[in-house]
């Protein structure tokens, strides 16, 4: 099977991007291990659990495998970007939480895809989507989808950074597409924008300083020298893709699955919902991965970030709070107001 009719394929199944990569180990796994080592990822042990070796080479995922088909999904909303979002009493979620959750819809895509391709050739498959222990963005680079910036992403020269990654694993032996060359140059604006400095020379993001980890990832309490650094942001961060000028001219999505639901509601509303009214107002995104405890402790934060003396009341009341997380972020808001 030609390459080219793979790619034409997966553009038809709805990936704004698609490149070949060969199914072999990356030495950027080396780089991964040693990022680990420094204590970088934070308390996500799902990066540390000792499935390194799955991460280097993707045959432990699929034996059969020959080649991976990388594929990239536009998130990207014409909706403000957060450096442009001046609105302190309303807060601000991830662009790529505003619709529904991507898991699904990417593996929906590439489902699609291998049955495509059966129809041609019959193969052995496996999807990755996030979940699986694969350096995806190593990969998709080698698939000529982006290089890899310094804050990490995965660019593309002419769509930007707003892209959900999958790959579909195939023993099918593939013509390897070529990795581009790294356009960011000199520019240091993602870095120099960064709130918290967490990313290092080098192209190298350390998690326990990152906004996203801080109102995602992370289960106890927010660290206090950085609280006020976090902003609004209650479900992660945009601000080092929000600065790149290669986003300036990127593409909206076109899927109704990724309009915009929730990218800024007001704090006072999310401080005042319960278990229940959270379940439901997030069911389909991915903000339900704060989990309700640690998303009334990011809104609690916002608002005490926020200095808005308008939060004083709904503050008290979570100070209040039989979850002691909550009540304790309260507190530190409430003495901001103070």
């Amino acid at each position: 099977m030609l390459a080219e009719t793979v790619k034409k394929l997966a553009l038809e199944c709805g990936f704004e991007l698609a490149g070949v990569a060969s199914a072999e180990p990356v030495p950027e796994a080396a780089a991964y291990a040693g990022w680990v080592r420094n204590g970088y990822a934070g308390e996500m042990r799902y990066l540390t659990d000792g499935r390194a070796g799955l991460r280097a080479d993707p045959r432990l995922l699929l034996p059969s495998a020959r080649s991976a088909v990388c594929v990239g999904k536009l998130y990207n909303s014409p909706a403000p970007y957060s450096t442009e979002f001046d609105e302190r009493d309303r807060a601000w979620i991830s662009r790529y939480a505003w619709g529904e959750d991507y898991h699904a819809i990417l593996r929906r895509g590439l489902e699609r895809l291998a049955a495509e391709l059966h129809k041609i050739e019959p193969f052995e498959w496996k999807i990755c989507v996030d979940t699986a222990p694969l350096l995806e963005r190593a990969y998709a680079r080698r698939a000529g989808l982006g290089w890899i910036a310094k804050n990490t992403c995965l660019i593309n020269q002419r769509m930007g950074s707003w892209f959900f990654l999958g790959e579909l694993l195939v023993s099918l032996d593939l013509e390897p597409d070529a990795p581009p060359p790294a356009r960011c140059g000199t520019c240091t604006r993602c870095i120099d924008a960064c709130p918290t400095q967490a990313i290092l020379p080098g192209g190298v993001l350390d998690s326990r300083l990152c906004i996203s980890y801080f109102t995602i990832e992370l289960r106890g309490g927010i660290p206090e020298p950085h609280r006020a650094a976090a902003g609004n942001n209650v479900f992660g961060c945009d601000i080092c893709q929000d600065v790149c000028p290669w986003n300036g001219r990127a593409p909206a999505a076109r899927e109704p699955e990724f309009a915009d639901h929730h990218h800024s509601p007001p704090l006072e509303r999310l401080a005042a919902l319960s278990e229940a009214e959270f379940r439901a107002m997030f069911r389909t995104s991915a903000v339900k991965r704060a989990k309700y405890s640690g998303f009334l402790r990011n809104v609690a934060v916002a608002m005490g970030a926020s200095r808005l003396a308008k939060f004083r009341e709904p503050l008290e009341r979570l100070s209040e709070s039989d979850d002691a997380l909550v009540a304790e972020h309260a507190r530190w808001a409430l003495g901001r107001l103070d």
